[in-house]
């Protein structure tokens, strides 16, 4: 089976790799032949890096964990897919006894298996067999690209459940990357009135501003507290997400946010960052904290479906599965305006 694989950091090959036999149909399982997979920050950071945190690539391991496809086959005790159902896939899988399972957070059972994450392969090849209870059929109005974004977009709509906005709050998200973009389309679904967007890429920036209410603030030029405290008569957001996984911006969260607001941690920070305690306690803040998401895909796919949220703007640029390495490549030199780039697998 031809994959994308990384052999070590900064080292890509297209390649057969010997997987079938690690793909054996369960009787809940399908299988699914791949049709768009997206490029997300965690695979480059992989590729560049070689490792995230405590997961550590160790020996060659296949990319790619956004995804839509088609069913091809099915498991005798599956009922709710058939063959030729068009779907996407939410790519972490739960130990089903676990505690955390249990409780309704699968997300944090620290036994999930997901899909790019050392040991387990990711799915930039042509099929994979997955369990029906997190392969979700697509409406016929949501494309096969719309469908590869429901797992960033997941993410989105977890942070703004956890920021529990409220009709007609004002949100700041901090970084106009992938994940920073869904979310600010989630407030906005949630129901924010208006969201200011910080990012220092003025494409990026100028993207976010065509996507509804939302005020891009480049803060290479501008203060972003002083910003949002000017817009609402010095008293401030009521939500503020933290997407760049950047330090400095890390560090400023509290200073846009009016008292008894919200904070939402959602960047993945590689050290530990500075924290205000005592600007997080004159407001009485909230503080939330994302990892992934859990119970968000079928509501992702019915915003996509009803028109509530838009993605089509995100995805910058799409390659052929034969350019998976110049794709990687792209992606790791972080081309101002590029937001979502994904690969097409072959038909």
């Amino acid at each position: 089976m031809k994959a994308l694989v990384l052999e070590e950091k900064h080292r890509l090959s297209l390649r057969d790799f010997p997987i079938e036999r690690e793909e054996t149909l369960g009787p809940r399982d399908v299988r699914i032949k791949l049709h768009t997979v997206g490029i997300c920050g965690s695979d480059v950071h992989y590729y560049t890096h070689g490792a995230i945190g405590p997961f550590v690539v160790k020996e060659p391991m296949i990319l790619g964990h956004e995804a839509s496809g088609t069913v091809v086959e099915i498991g005798p005790g599956v009922k709710t897919l058939k063959v030729g159902d068009r779907v996407c896939m939410e790519p972490g899988i739960p130990d089903p006894d676990s505690r955390a399972t249990r409780l309704g957070i699968y997300n944090v059972d620290p036994a999930v298996r997901f899909w790019a994450t050392p040991p387990i392969h990711g799915i930039l090849r042509p099929t994979v067999v997955h369990p029906e209870l997190f392969t979700f059929k697509l409406p016929d109005n949501v494309s096969f690209a719309e469908a590869a974004m429901v797992e960033p977009l997941a993410v989105g709509v977890h942070g703004a459940t956890k920021a529990a906005v409220r009709p007609g709050d004002i949100g700041v998200v901090i970084g106009a990357g992938p994940i920073g973009l869904v979310t600010a389309l989630s407030l906005l679904a949630a129901g924010c009135a208006r969201v200011y967007v910080s990012d220092v890429d003025e494409a990026k920036l100028a993207l976010a501003a065509s996507l509804g209410p939302i005020t891009p603030v480049n803060v290479r030029s501008r203060d972003l507290a002083k910003a949002v405290l000017a817009a609402t008569d010095g008293w401030g957001a009521d939500v503020v997400v933290e997407c760049s996984g950047n330090p400095k911006g890390a560090s400023g969260v509290f200073e846009p946010l009016c008292p008894g607001g919200r904070v939402v941690f959602i960047g993945g920070q590689s050290e530990p960052v500075a924290y205000d305690v005592g600007a997080a306690m004159v407001r009485e803040a909230r503080v939330e904290h994302v990892f992934r998401y859990a119970h968000v895909f079928p509501r992702c796919i019915a915003m996509l479906s009803s028109g509530a949220i838009d993605v089509k703007p995100l995805i910058t640029r799409t390659f052929g599965f034969d350019e998976s390495v110049e794709a990687f490549e792209l992606a790791a030199s972080a081309p101002p305006g590029e937001v979502k780039m994904q690969i097409e697998m072959p038909a």
